[in-house]
């Protein structure tokens, strides 16, 4: 059995060694000149490869099409994702979060396991190799099959399983060029909008620059959008020159993508968005606090008595919002101007007017739709012997290594679908 894998990232190996374990013939083609461009950069190069919960956990953290993971997240965990690894001499430790990392901090072991076992495997791996077609033929039923695929100089490898597993749009600098959109669509696919996602977020406000540099742990982060719908998280934000990055922000741009272009194409002025600077404190706890910190320095200014409440370069910009004169002596705060400033530690406002693009985004929202693949095979619905795996679909989640652990559990359905077509 000869089967074709387009694409030498994390799918597309992770497809060619399950293949070639099985006894196929494997050829691996990829466009750049080494395998996992994309891989070793992940996790700022540390490679959060999966994350170590159960599957519940795996498909409350999937932000698209979730029960379409069904299958695949049964079948290949994040338990089995980890032995793999381990199997194959890569030490592997779990962080806070239940995140996954090679022991070594070094995505290259990732890469050079898997790229050291697809040689001994046997598999036929081609870099700097550029695909330009899928071949498909239309069978006596009517049905469309695939026949192979045609290289861009001309030569053509005959196939009896085609596994796209080119990636999204997310950092081009990798060689991302969603190639896989095209073949799907092509071959008669229906592409879902792409957008990019895992991305830092830009805001409206001239003082959110002004803490560029600043990190904020344990806040939340509130993101009205659509309809009655709610972004609402705990966790860590970094403030840029540009708006908000860091785990939260990445977060919330998976889940707003969606309305912040509709936003966008009306003409709007972009998504509010509120931060609890305390979540930890109720407002009557703030209060209980602030009446404490006043007591203590009633003669003080208000401008001496905040630095206790927030990091040095927040201060500023809370006494602008605050509306309180910061020369204003703590005693003579009335009750309402102490209500609004606690409204605005509980609730402190921006506006978030687009993402950082493609080139800074984490991975692509969007791509070949489900509709058209068989989730407990990953064949496609419309052509016989062609398979998706990884970002090439329509399938994302959250930071945390479920994005990896999508690319291993796709490639592996895809692998035993191909494998039983053959039986």
């Amino acid at each position: 059995m000869k089967c074709v894998i387009i694409g030498g990232g994390a799918a597309g190996m992770a497809a060619a060694l399950f293949l070639a374990e099985a006894g196929a013939e494997v050829f691996l083609l990829e466009q750049n000149e080494k395998l996992g461009k994309k891989l070793f950069i992940t996790g700022k190069g540390r490679c959060n490869f999966t994350n170590a919960c159960d599957v519940d956990g795996l498909l409350s953290h999937i932000v698209t099409n979730p029960r379409f993971l069904y299958s695949s997240f049964y079948g290949w965990d994040s338990n089995h994702t980890i032995d793999l690894f381990e199997k194959l001499g890569v030490k592997t430790k779990v962080e806070r979060g239940n995140r996954a990392f090679p022991a070594s901090d070094h995505s290259s072991d990732i890469i050079r396991a898997l790229e050291k076992r697809l040689r001994e495997k046997g598999v036929s791996i081609s870099l700097r190799t550029k695909v330009s077609e899928i071949l498909a033929d239309t069978d006596t039923d009517g049905k469309k099959k695939i026949k192979g695929v045609l290289l861009s100089d001309g030569t053509g490898i005959p196939a009896d399983a085609v596994v796209v597993a080119t990636g999204g749009l997310s950092y081009p600098s990798t060689g991302a060029t969603g190639d896989g959109y095209h073949f799907a669509e092509e071959t008669g696919h229906r592409i879902d909008s792409c957008r990019p996602a895992l991305v830092p977020l830009v805001t409206q406000e001239d003082y959110i620059p002004k803490m560029q540099g600043l990190s904020l742990r344990n806040v939340t982060l509130r993101i009205p959008y659509g309809k009655k719908k709610e972004f609402k998280e705990f966790g860590e934000l970094l403030f840029t020159h540009f708006g908000i990055s860091g785990p939260l922000a990445l977060s919330a741009s998976s889940y707003i993508g969606s309305a912040l272009e509709e936003n966008q194409k009306s003409g709007g002025n972009g998504l509010s968005a509120f931060l609890d600077l305390k979540p930890a404190l109720t407002e009557k706890q703030l209060d209980d606090r602030l009446l404490r910190e006043f007591g203590e320095a009633k003669n003080k200014e208000f401008k001496n008595v905040i630095p206790g409440l927030f990091p040095a370069s927040l201060r500023p910009v809370m006494l602008e919002l605050s509306g309180i004169p910061g020369e204003k002596p703590v005693r003579e705060i009335t009750k309402e101007e102490r209500k609004n400033f606690i409204s605005l530690i509980k609730s402190f406002p921006f506006t978030i007017t687009g993402t950082r693009g493609y080139k800074e985004a984490i991975i692509t929202q969007g791509g070949v739709s489900v509709k058209d693949v068989n989730p407990s095979t990953m064949e496609s619905r419309r052509v016989g012997g062609l398979y998706f795996a990884g970002e090439v679909l329509d399938l994302d989640g959250v930071t945390g290594g479920y994005n990896l652990q999508i690319a291993w559990a796709t490639a592996h359905t895809a692998a035993e679908g191909i494998l039983k077509n053959q039986e």
